[in-house]
């Protein structure tokens, strides 16, 4: 290969190149396959698609087809595609000769007959496979309505900016972190855990005691036998006691006068009999 490349070789009035030779014009004798080209168009997908395109053209009831006048229109069509093509007419032919069985068998003569299939209407197979295909048609008719990716939707694809984010500590003082400090243990002493002892404090114990107190003939007042220092437990005990010692007779109470102070002794009686 030259450096410096053919003038031809840029020449406006080539029309095409064949093997690096040019060519000027087109071929006389150029032949075309007929199947070089394809262009489909929108039209109808089968058969089915045909019938039920001619029932609703015309707003005929699907349940009661007029088989004549729709065969009719059916074989216009299919002579129509005989002259385009062929080979796309087989599957259209078979639903004409059903078409036509269907006419031939409703102007036939019913014979007399209880058979119950006699009864049953030649086109019902038919009617039932164009209500199917209708149904699996507008099924179809939905699905190719909803969003489709790289038709209706495109997903977006973005690279992530770079982001360094440099973290700056905040300005604390001492005061701030003394006060902060403080409220740390503060909540720490809320949660600190301390165990409760109960002691052991018996009534019958303390009546025993109660009851040795008041043997003499003199009397206590109840002040005398109830000590603040015990806590409220030992002074509900003491009481608790007392009372269980009035109960059994044990004890004698007096008051001089209402809002009097209280005095107790033993009861001698109680005691002697012991």
């Amino acid at each position: 290969m030259t450096d410096v490349e053919s003038p031809a070789l840029f020449d406006t009035q080539v029309a095409a190149r064949v093997q690096g030779e040019p060519y000027g014009e087109l071929p006389r004798d150029l032949y075309i396959p007929p199947d070089a080209l394809e262009v489909f168009l929108e039209a109808f997908e089968g058969p089915l698609d045909l019938l039920l395109y001619l029932i609703r053209r015309q707003n005929l009831d699907i349940l009661d087809i007029p088989i004549a006048e729709i065969t009719r229109q059916y074989m216009g069509y299919v002579e129509l595609m005989k002259e385009l093509r062929l080979e796309l007419a087989a599957e259209y032919l078979v639903m004409a000769a059903m078409l036509a069985e269907i006419k031939s068998r409703m102007l036939l003569p019913r014979p007399p007959s209880t058979d119950e299939d006699s009864d049953i209407d030649p086109r019902a197979e038919l009617i039932r496979r164009l209500q199917e295909y209708e149904q699996f048609k507008e099924a179809g008719r939905e699905l190719d309505a909803l969003p489709r990716v790289a038709r209706d939707v495109f997903p977006a694809f973005a690279a992530s900016p770079d982001l360094r984010v440099a973290a700056v500590p905040p300005a604390v003082g001492l005061d701030e972190l003394l006060v902060a400090f403080g409220e740390v243990l503060e909540r720490a002493d809320m949660f600190t855990h301390h165990q409760i002892r109960r002691d052991s404090l018996s009534v019958r114990e303390r009546m025993t005691e109660t009851l040795s107190r008041l043997q003499s003939d003199d009397f206590l007042s109840l002040d005398e036998l109830l000590d603040p220092e015990e806590g409220k437990a030992g002074v509900v005990v003491t009481f608790l006691a007392i009372l269980e010692l009035l109960k059994a007779s044990l004890i004698e109470l007096v008051q001089a006068e209402p809002y009097a102070p209280l005095y107790l002794r033993g009861d001698q009686g109680g005691l002697a009999g012991d």
